[in-house]
């Protein structure tokens, strides 16, 4: 029995279990070992941090958002810490279950530290504008970490993590300058994501906030199993897939296309999008079940996209 399967039904059954999330979150750890923050994983985030302030500069003329919110705090609060060092001065990340604590962000701390160590790892932080003061702050509370409560450190960063149902917020209308989220929109089925947009519009400053979202739109146990493509699950049809899907990790199976067509129906602007084509061969070499049919091979090979708007 192939990886990925024996994966699928792991974390189907966990998905019945209370406290389903911990569940998997040991599951990952000591079986997928997916779940440890690899110098890969911290690399990819950086990448994502620096794109988001890219985008947001691009699109507002400014260098640095004042407040922020990500969608989908995940373990580890690598972008968050990053704007921190950028000089956001109110940075909120929000998450359906809490997955982080006071050890993962301290193992975040603690890999920062080991990239401004190392004379070759630092150079992923060329493209990151850190301000001084604000490394002599995170150097300081990266000595003392593991004397202070989760609560302090977060409000030593200038971050609010809480689980919060991203479809009704209690922020402010035209509150945050930038609103983001990295490799979390594959993970929301469409009427929810339609409900979140249209929340993130609301909550976004009109005329001078942005929104700038990366979606992962391949098949997530691919990573963990390389003897299928990443475009493996369009191989089966809505019934097929129901029954392999789950509610911890869930996979909606998005494809470019839809990403833009609900962005028009709410009448949400997209300023500009970056996309990875992905590999039409391995599209052509399957066979795509029928209701992928609407779109070109190209179109759904692209299997990466990062959607930039100014509200």
């Amino acid at each position: 029995m192939k990886k990925w399967i024996l994966k699928a039904i792991v974390q189907k059954t966990i998905s019945y279990f209370p406290f389903s999330h911990q569940f998997n979150f040991f599951f990952q750890k000591y079986i997928t070992k997916g779940v440890y923050l690899s110098d890969e994983y911290f690399e990819d985030r950086l990448a994502h941090a620096a794109n988001h302030l890219k985008g947001y500069t691009q699109l507002t003329g400014k260098s640095i958002p004042e407040r922020t919110l990500e969608l989908g705090t995940g373990w580890y609060s690598v972008v968050p810490f990053t704007l921190f060092l950028c000089g956001s001065s109110q940075i909120h990340s929000i998450d359906i279950s809490k997955l982080t604590n006071k050890e993962r962000l301290i193992t975040t701390l603690l890999k920062f530290k080991e990239y401004f160590d190392d004379s070759e790892k630092k150079k992923h932080f060329v493209s990151i504008p850190f301000l001084t003061d604000r490394l002599q702050l995170f150097n300081q509370l990266t000595e003392n970490a593991t004397t202070l409560s989760e609560a302090e450190i977060s409000e030593c960063l200038n971050l609010k993590l809480s689980v919060t149902d991203a479809t009704k917020t209690n922020y402010e209308n035209n509150y945050f300058d930038l609103v983001h989220s990295n490799n979390t929109f594959e993970h929301v089925y469409p009427e929810v994501l339609k409900k979140i947009l249209v929340e993130f519009n609301r909550i976004t400053k009109k005329k001078s906030g942005v929104n700038s979202h990366f979606i992962d739109m391949s098949d997530h146990f691919a990573h963990f199993d390389k003897s299928i493509t990443i475009y493996n699950f369009l191989k089966f049809s809505k019934g097929e897939w129901k029954w392999i899907d789950n509610t911890i990790q869930p996979l909606n199976r998005l494809r470019f296309p839809d990403y833009v067509n609900m962005y028009n129906k709410l009448n949400i602007p997209v300023s500009f999008f970056e996309n990875r084509p992905g590999n039409v061969s391995e599209v052509n070499s399957l066979q795509i079940d029928s209701s992928f049919k609407k779109f070109s091979n190209e179109e759904i090979a692209i299997s990466h996209s990062h959607f930039y708007s100014l509200n």
